[in-house]
Order: C-alpha cells, then sequence, then structure tokens
C-alpha cells in the first residue's frame, strides 16, 4: 500500500485552490479598486506574506500539508493593504480633482487615517486563530498547523501594511486617479436606494437581522454532527471476520475467494487486491487468524461503471461479497481510516460501544442483544461483537476420588497435563548463551481429548495408569480473549455508520437501547470511537469559541472606548453565523470540527469589516456632522473597501468549497462556513450597521458619546 499517491494528490488540491484563488482576488482587486498599479501593489502582499510564513513554518518545523497550507485564505491576507491602499487612492484622487499638490505627505496622512483600524482589525484577526492551539487530540494535530500558518501569514501581512504599503504606494500611486468601475457604480446604484430604506426604518431593519439569527438557529439540529469529514483516501480496507475456531487453512481460502469475487465483479473499479491473515502477538496490533485485513485499491473513479462514488461502491461489494462467500462478516473502512481509528481506542469502526461487566457469559449474552436492537437503527453497519467465546479449550479436571484410591497425588497428573503445553527441566549451557530445556509429548499425543485421554500418568515405580482413568477430559469452549479497562472487564460492539451523521445515530441509538435493551444490573455503557472524539473535541471548543467572542470584545472595547460602539460591531458577530448556518444547511454538510474552526476564523473576518465601516462613520459624528448623515455618509464612503475585503475573502476560500478533488473533504466545511457568512455579515454590515449607530446615536437616544465619553 504506496500512501504516496494519496499525499500527491491531496498536495495536488492545495496548489490547485491556493493558484485559483489567489487568482480570483486579484481580479477582484482590479474590477473594484479600478487602479491597476493600487491592484498590483495590492497583489504583492500575497507572495511576501506567504514568505514570512514559510519563514514560520521552517523556525515551528511544520510541513507544507493538506491543513497547513490548504486553509490559507489569500483574500484575508490582501484585507488590510486593501483599506489602506483604497483610502490612499481614493485621497490622492480627491486632491488631484481639487487642484491640491499630492506629496508624500498626503499619503501618510490617508494611511494614517486608517492605521488604526486596519491595526485592531487585523489583530482581531490573528487572535482568534491563537484559541485554536489550545486544541488537543487528533485535531489539534490537524488544526494546528493551519492556525499557526495563518497566524504567521497574517503578522507578515500586517509587518507589510505599515511598511512597505506606504512606501511603495507614495512611489506608484502620487498621481493615481480616483475612479469607479462599472462594477463599483452598479453597487453604489443598487446600495443607496436601500440604504436609505434601511435608514428610514431603524426598528424593522433591526428586527428583521434578529429574526434571520433565530430562524438560522432553526436549522441547527437538521445538520448534524460528525467529528471530521471523512476523507476519500482512492482505496478500500475490507475486514473478514470468522468464528475464533476456524483453522488457517480455511482462512486463507475464505480470503482468496473475496479476492477473486472482487476482481471479477469490479473490474472497472479494483486494480489490485492484497489480503493479510492474522498478526504477530508482538505487533502494535496483534489479531488471530480470524480476522483478514483486504486491500483493495481502486481505478481513478472516471473509469468506473458499477457505481458512481466509493459509498455505493461498499454497497455493492458487500452485496456481492455476501452471496459468494457465506458464512463470514465484513466492515469496510479505508486504510489509514482504519489504522486512526484503531490507535485512538482500539477499534477499527466509526463508533463503538463498551460494555463493562464482571460476568463473561452474561456480557455476551448482551452484546449479541446489542448487536440486534443497532442492526436496526437507520444507517447502522458492518456491526459486530467482540468475540468472548468460541475458542476450543482441552478442560482437564483431576479426580481426587481415583488418585487417592490408587496411591497418587494432584502433582502426579498435572506434571503429565503440563508436558502437553512443554515443561522446564532444565538448562543447556552452549558457550555464555543459556537455553532453557523443555519437554514436550509429541503431536500424534496431542491430536485429540481421546490420545490425550491414554497417556499414562502416575508416580516412578508405582502403578501406571492411562490419564483418563484420574480425570475428567472434556473438549469445551474457552473465552478467546478477555479485554480490560480501568480494572474492569470490557465487551466492544463496533459498527460503521453510512448516510448520516454520527451524532444523530448515537441519538437514535441509546433511544432504542433505552425502549428495550437497557443493561442489566452491574453492567455500564460509553459510547467510543468518533463519537467519544466529536464529544471530547466540542467540550473543548465550548470553551474556546467563547474565549474567541471574550478577546473580540476587549479588543473592541480597547480601540472603541465605547461600549455602545463595541457592541454594534459585535452584531456582525450572530449576522455572520446566520449565512454559516444556512449555507451549511443548503449544502447538506453536517456540524463539524472543521465547521466551528470556520466560524471562529469568520468571526474575525466579520468583526474586521464592522470596524473599518464604524470608525469612518464615527469620525464623521465626531467632527460635528449628526448620526443620521455621518452614518449615510460614512456607509457610502466605506462600500468599496467593504466590497473588497470581503469578496477577496470569499473568493480565496471559494476553489476549497467548490474542490472535489483529494482532501477536499475537510477543507469544504470550513470554507462553506466562511462565504455563507461573508454573504449575510456584509450585506447587514452595509446595512444594518449604519442604521443601528443612526438609531442609538441620535441625541434623543445616546447617553454615551462616539468617543467614549
Amino acid at each position: 500500500y504506496d500512501r504516496t499517491d494519496l499525499v500527491d494528490r491531496t498536495i495536488y488540491t492545495v496548489q490547485e485552490n491556493l493558484v485559483v484563488g489567489g487568482l480570483l482576488v486579484v481580479v477582484v482587486l482590479l474590477l473594484l479598486l479600478g487602479n491597476l498599479r493600487g491592484g498590483l501593489l495590492v497583489a504583492l502582499t500575497i507572495p511576501l506574506s506567504m514568505l514570512g510564513a514559510f519563514i514560520g513554518m521552517g523556525a515551528a518545523k511544520l510541513s507544507g500539508n493538506l491543513m497547513s497550507l490548504g486553509a490559507v485564505d489569500f483574500g484575508i491576507l490582501v484585507d488590510g493593504p486593501v483599506v489602506m491602499v483604497e483610502n490612499i487612492v481614493r485621497r490622492v484622487g480627491k486632491d488631484r480633482n481639487e487642484g491640491r499638490p499630492v506629496t508624500d505627505a498626503t499619503v501618510l496622512s490617508a494611511a494614517r487615517e486608517v492605521a488604526r483600524p486596519v491595526a485592531f482589525s487585523v489583530a482581531i484577526l490573528i487572535l482568534v486563530y491563537l484559541p485554536l492551539l489550545a486544541l488537543t487530540g487528533i485535531e489539534g494535530r490537524m488544526f494546528r498547523p493551519m492556525a499557526l500558518t495563518v497566524v504567521f501569514a497574517l503578522v507578515a501581512a500586517l509587518v507589510l501594511t505599515f511598511t512597505a504599503t506606504p512606501v511603495l504606494a507614495a512611489l506608484t500611486l502620487n498621481d493615481a486617479k480616483e475612479k469607479e468601475t462599472r462594477l463599483l457604480r452598479a453597487a453604489h446604484r443598487a446600495y443607496a436606494p436601500l440604504l436609505d430604506r434601511a435608514l428610514a426604518s431603524p426598528r424593522a431593519t433591526g428586527l428583521v437581522a434578529l429574526l434571520a439569527f433565530v430562524a438560522s438557529l432553526g436549522v441547527v439540529p437538521l445538520l448534524g454532527a460528525v467529528f471530521v469529514p471523512r476523507l476519500d483516501e482512492g482505496s478500500i480496507a475490507l475486514q473478514i471476520i470468522r468464528p475464533p475456531s476456524v483453522s488457517l487453512e480455511e482462512s486463507i481460502a475464505q480470503a482468496t475467494a473475496v479476492e477473486k469475487a472482487i476482481v471479477r465483479a469490479f473490474p472497472d473499479e479494483v486494480s489490485t487486491v492484497i489480503s493479510r491473515t492474522g498478526r504477530a502477538e508482538i505487533a502494535t496490533d496483534p489479531m488471530g487468524v480470524d480476522f483478514s485485513d483486504v486491500y483493495v485499491m481502486l481505478h481513478p473513479q472516471a473509469q468506473w461503471t458499477e457505481a458512481h462514488d466509493q459509498a455505493s461502491l461498499v454497497e455493492a461489494m458487500e452485496g456481492r461479497l455476501t452471496a459468494a462467500v457465506p458464512g463470514v462478516n465484513f466492515a469496510f473502512s479505508q486504510p489509514i481510516e482504519l489504522r486512526v481509528n484503531e490507535l485512538i481506542e482500539g477499534v477499527r469502526s466509526d463508533v463503538a460501544l463498551f460494555i463493562y461487566g464482571e460476568d463473561l457469559d452474561a456480557l455476551r449474552r448482551y452484546g449479541d442483544h446489542l448487536v440486534t436492537v443497532l442492526s436496526d437503527v437507520d444507517g447502522a453497519r458492518d456491526v459486530k461483537v467482540e468475540k468472548l467465546a468460541g475458542l476450543p479449550t482441552l478442560s482437564i479436571h483431576v479426580d481426587r476420588g481415583a488418585i487417592a484410591r490408587l496411591g497418587m497425588d494432584a502433582r502426579d497428573v498435572l506434571d503429565a497435563v503440563e508436558a502437553l503445553g512443554g515443561r522446564s527441566t532444565g538448562e543447556v549451557l552452549v558457550g555464555q548463551r543459556r537455553f532453557a530445556l523443555q519437554v514436550r509429548l509429541p503431536e500424534s499425543v496431542r491430536a485429540s481429548a481421546e490420545s490425550v485421554g491414554q497417556v499414562r500418568v502416575g508416580r516412578a515405580g508405582g502403578p501406571q495408569v492411562p490419564l483418563a482413568q484420574v480425570a475428567q477430559i472434556r473438549l469445551e469452549e474457552g473465552p478467546v480473549q478477555i479485554g480490560r479497562q480501568s480494572g474492569q472487564r470490557r465487551l466492544t460492539v463496533e459498527l460503521n455508520v453510512r448516510g448520516r451523521d454520527v451524532a444523530s445515530f448515537v441519538a437514535d441509538a441509546e433511544a432504542a437501547i433505552a425502549a428495550g435493551a437497557d443493561p442489566p444490573e452491574g453492567m455500564v455503557l460509553d459510547w467510543g470511537g468518533a463519537f467519544e472524539n466529536l464529544q471530547a473535541a466540542s467540550g473543548r471548543l465550548a470553551v474556546l469559541v467563547p474565549l474567541v467572542l471574550l478577546v473580540i470584545f476587549v479588543l473592541l472595547q480597547a480601540n472603541f472606548r465605547s461600549t455602545r460602539l463595541t457592541l454594534l460591531v459585535y452584531a456582525n458577530v450572530p449576522l455572520a453565523v446566520t449565512g454559516g448556518l444556512v449555507a451549511l444547511f443548503v449544502r447538506g454538510l453536517p456540524l463539524s470540527i472543521s465547521a466551528a474552526v470556520g466560524f471562529i476564523a469568520l468571526f474575525g473576518i466579520a468583526v474586521m469589516n464592522g470596524v473599518v465601516l464604524v470608525t469612518c462613520v464615527r469620525d464623521l459624528h465626531t467632527s460635528g456632522t449628526s448620526a443620521l448623515t455621518a452614518a449615510r455618509s460614512g456607509a457610502r464612503l466605506r462600500l468599496r473597501p467593504v466590497l473588497m475585503t470581503a469578496v477577496t475573502d470569499a473568493l480565496g476560500f471559494l476553489p476549497m468549497a467548490v474542490s472535489a478533488s483529494a482532501g477536499a473533504e475537510v477543507q469544504r466545511p470550513l470554507a462553506t462556513v466562511v462565504i455563507g457568512g461573508l454573504i449575510t455579515s456584509t450585506a447587514l454590515t452595509l446595512l444594518v450597521l449604519p442604521t443601528l449607530y443612526a438609531y442609538f446615536m441620535t441625541s434623543t437616544h445616546a447617553t454615551e458619546a462616539p468617543d467614549g465619553t
């Protein structure tokens, strides 16, 4: 199994998304800014910021992979330069139109106008990623590299915004002309009447925004939840599960039959089938000959004829194998996914139900009952219970009365029994090495219970009788294995979930168990596998998300020094959540750790746009303009930078949201959340925030001046 093929395909996905996203960002900059040199100046931030990110990745020893580079959005990197260059172009063009000379001081003054909101906005964007470094477990291994890479790139972009960008602007934009592109003129024509209508009805505008947020919360129960999206590895790991008493010869014959059945039934889908039966006891994942791992390597999906995706191929393969090789059970997974599940919880499936108790027979009976109950839950596949019994065991019980009549003791009998498996009788010295010397009865004697019963036992010089006369010899079923955890015996029921999310499946499974399969007294149930990881990660995010929101609030308060303005900008957070939830619902994507990380990034981006807009409106208001006029003028003045930052951010994530190549499954929820949230937060930012500012900052309502006094 060569994993470099999967690595190459995922790296290609990263490269494709970065290149396409970068090109889209540059095109939008040129279309909205209307100045070729200004657009190229902003676009120059992208490669320079990424060089800074690569330096940081090298220092932190991070590799370039699906997560470290796959979630970098070039649109976010240019947010600061966009606002600064747009304001410089506007000021230079205005001074030229009014006949005033344009000097370096003009550029410096224009840069200073937006320096504070840009600094605080990008700082907020950086700080919202830092709590992700507190993630642990699998989610930490996945998203910490992403958070570090984005932070490195944003820090580099922030440094460039306040150093290289103003200098290069002074050198290249001193003769810039402010002009509106067709796209921007169309945006102004559409925006002006909508803004006037919103300003005329502030209560209705606020109520619509509130109702939209409340309505979006109604889709949360419909989304479901998973730990992380399943990565399509391009191959299948098939497990063959047999009774514990099966022989090696039978296991090999069945594995060969499975290989032939797969190759014959799916020639256009399957390129290679390799099976492996049993595993050494000293390996990291030992298993007996009753288990076989079958690796099914697949052709590219473009060649498939029997199925259109891997899920439907698994369903078809399961049906063919059940008919071709009866009497065995099958479980389907993927090679890397199978090993990750096994390393995390010691199980090979998506979900595990652990049963703790002391009575092995009671555990076995209850486990078999749970298999029946869980198999009826929608989405349950490959349901199996850990085998406790079924291993043939030769049981020998000494007949105390018989040995007493013959003048023997139990040791005489047990010496012979011990020789069945091998009895140590001393050591052999070969040079400086010592070897244990063992005595063992020949295989012909150990072949059956009858031949074992004919072994002669007795004392030296005393009577020698067959073992069957002084002991009861029976062939019984003994325990195959006994699992323990935290000092308790444990039985595991495993299953895979297909066609639905893990969280809703577990909820239905718990309801089914409560309805007719409550554990007997003395037994305890505990869910494991991907569901346990989801619960643990959700618990950590329940702490991290409020922490992110608190950090945003503190920075906003430090920037505005006004609780009223801070809460006003803070309104962008629920407006962003609205679009993120709706986007997930429309695309049929469940909530996941990847989506949660997308929401955290979205909070920072949405607040950044609010800071840019409200800062401009506040500055106009403090200069003596009425709150209503300041809201109207400031919103129109900041339409271009707000649109540019929002559109570039969204388009930077667009390739990740629509990509169907290897690795896109992990990026898709994150990108979908950000794009959906930006659509609603941008639309409502341009309408709701100016309206609420004008409403709350008028003399009849405001008790706090816009400067915080």
